[in-house]
């Protein structure tokens, strides 16, 4: 991708270092966050800096997460309070040849802006959004929401306005006289591997897995290594 053509939306979302891993546009920007389950929330609360991971899900140019009425960092952050919202995935780990040049295969995104609170109407929209995105049809399987349980619930949204991407998928940077030595250098590919699913045991025996626990795949994919490719493909022989 070239970021050359898609400007960054402002300048605290412009990467200065190492500004060739940029990427600025939407549809990079998306999959990233799509691809994940769990994001970073950083915000300061009562002079006090805070880093709160949770669970997160995006509609259209919107970020949302959600969590108990009850919480402090929920109650600060719709008040409309500056949050800078991060995902990353770890693809893998880099040994070069000079030691300085270790690395790691990732893809980042980070989003600037002021959260705010849904409406009661759209919490409950999103939520059920959220959790079909999880697996299609738990939703409508599941028992709804009571009231109480609704009025516990608060959900926080960001838009999209300020956000950048940082996607490292390259070679060690070793420089001439690192590539002439008899130095080992390579890549271990990292991925979240999903396994079997494994019910409760408290569940009797004549109740049977729903369709979208077997239909469920973990949606998060690689990264791109494309410079990496063919080793990866003979490797894996």
């Amino acid at each position: 991708m070239d970021t050359a053509t898609h400007a960054p939306d402002s300048d605290r979302t412009r990467l200065r270092r190492y500004h060739w891993l940029a990427k600025y546009d939407r549809d990079a920007i998306n999959a990233i966050i799509d691809a994940g389950i769990i994001c970073q929330v950083a915000y300061v609360f009562d002079g006090a800096p805070y880093v709160t991971p949770t669970s997160h899900w995006r509609i259209g140019d919107h970020v949302y997460w959600h969590g108990s009425s009850a919480s402090r960092m929920l109650k600060a952050q719709e008040k409309r309070i500056p949050v800078c919202f991060s995902v990353t995935h770890l693809d893998g780990i880099v040994f070069a040849r000079a030691a300085m040049n270790h690395n790691v295969l990732y893809r980042s995104v980070m989003a600037f802006g002021e959260a705010s609170t849904t409406s009661e109407e759209e919490k409950r929209h999103v939520l059920s959004v959220f959790t079909d995105r999880l697996a299609p049809g738990l939703w409508d399987y599941a028992r709804p929401p009571s009231e109480q349980e609704w009025k516990a619930t608060k959900v926080i949204k960001l838009k999209l306005d300020e956000v950048a991407a940082k996607v490292n998928d390259a070679l060690p940077g070793d420089e001439d006289i690192d590539l002439a030595t008899d130095r080992w250098a390579g890549m271990v590919s990292l991925e979240l591997a999903q396994k079997p699913p494994v019910a409760d045991p408290r569940l009797t025996a004549d109740i049977p897995m729903p369709e979208f626990v077997k239909k469920f795949r973990y949606a998060g994919q690689p990264g791109n290594r494309s410079m990496w490719v063919e080793n990866l493909a003979e490797d894996e022989k």
